[in-house]
């Protein structure tokens, strides 16, 4: 049993950190799926963990730090949106851009409204995602009734309950909104008339422009829709995995993103298969430390590189030919 309790408690990690993976992803395979290749999730994604640590702790409130944390990707997604939509600039220059301005901005700003190295104050209370606890669930509250620790009530449980209590509860709603965001993209991108349009614009554009299509709206569409996600992935960073901002929180989250992204083939489904593959690997590296095999001991450091060094095989290319959709990385020109 106390495998299994360990097993659980790794899958629970998994979820925790895959879901931050899993929200960048499903923004770039929306943006990407349109055309626009955006490498700035990563600048996105620390931006919007900032602006929402930073309000939460100002106002005291978690929404308007969430808010506030989908604006400030919102901006960076129009400015992206702006350089290769409109002025048909090099998207990829644009969104290493995003990632030097983010990084930068980011602590100049809380260096200098909060006097902490770059840092925003801890959020407690109402100015960070609390735990969302299901009926019958084991939690805090039974702890605190039976006055025994949770994980020793945890041990006690049988199979399901332990699954329903640790899996499926006990996780801030940002989770839950992330994973029903999977089949949502699906039905989104495969069962409706904008996601048809948005897939065909990533493929050929100019047949979208003859059929009277907006062109340059649906690609602002689609880098607004990645700007929302980035915002609230971000402000999950900031406001319920942890509890306020640091420097480079984001620890090239955005980057392997990209990478599952790429591994899943532009799919919403097999997106979320990959992001749970590399949360699952930083939930191994946080849970198991040194690792001895039959006397050759695994030093934590070779644990915590195990998502960037699948990060590098899958960019290298070896998981089978992965293709983007035919217009990706191109600007646009209406022919007159």
């Amino acid at each position: 049993m106390d495998i299994f309790l360990t097993l659980i408690q790794v899958l629970d990690s998994t979820i925790r950190l895959a879901t931050p993976l899993l929200l960048a992803c499903l923004a770039g395979l929306y943006s990407e799926r349109a055309g626009i290749f955006d490498i700035g999730l990563e600048g996105k994604m620390l931006m919007a963990a900032f602006f929402s640590a930073a309000v939460a702790a100002v106002t005291g409130s978690v929404w308007l730090g969430l808010l506030a944390g989908i604006a400030a990707s919102l901006v960076l997604s129009a400015l992206h949106g702006f350089a290769s939509i409109t002025f048909r600039g090099n998207q990829l220059i644009s969104g290493v851009a995003i990632n030097f301005l983010a990084s930068g901005m980011t602590v100049l700003i809380a260096q200098s409204w909060f006097k902490q190295g770059g840092r925003t104050p801890s959020l407690f209370g109402q100015g960070r995602f609390e735990s969302a606890e299901f009926p019958y669930a084991i939690g805090p509250e039974d702890a605190e009734l039976t006055g025994r620790p949770v994980s020793e009530l945890m041990s006690e449980a049988n199979v399901p309950h332990l699954v329903y209590s640790e899996l499926l509860s006990g996780h801030s709603i940002l989770v839950y909104v992330a994973f029903l965001m999977v089949p949502l993209t699906w039905w989104i991108l495969f069962r409706t008339r904008f996601g048809l349009r948005l897939r065909a614009v990533g493929e050929n554009p100019a047949a979208v422009d003859t059929a009277g299509v907006s062109v340059v709206g649906l690609r602002y569409a689609a880098v607004a829709i990645c700007g929302i996600l980035c915002g609230i992935a971000g402000a999950y960073l900031a406001t319920a995995l942890q509890a306020g901002f640091v420097k480079e929180m984001t620890a090239g989250r955005g980057f392997i993103a990209l990478a599952a992204l790429i591994f899943a083939k532009w799919r919403p489904w097999h997106a979320m298969g990959a992001c749970l593959l590399f949360g699952l690997l930083q939930a191994v590296a946080l849970r198991f430390q040194n690792i001895d095999l039959g006397g050759v001991v695994i030093p934590v450091q070779v644990m915590d590189a195990l998502p960037y060094i699948l990060t590098v095989v899958i960019l290298a290319g070896f998981v089978g030919k992965a293709i983007p959709p035919r217009a990706g990385g191109e600007p646009y020109v209406k022919e007159r």
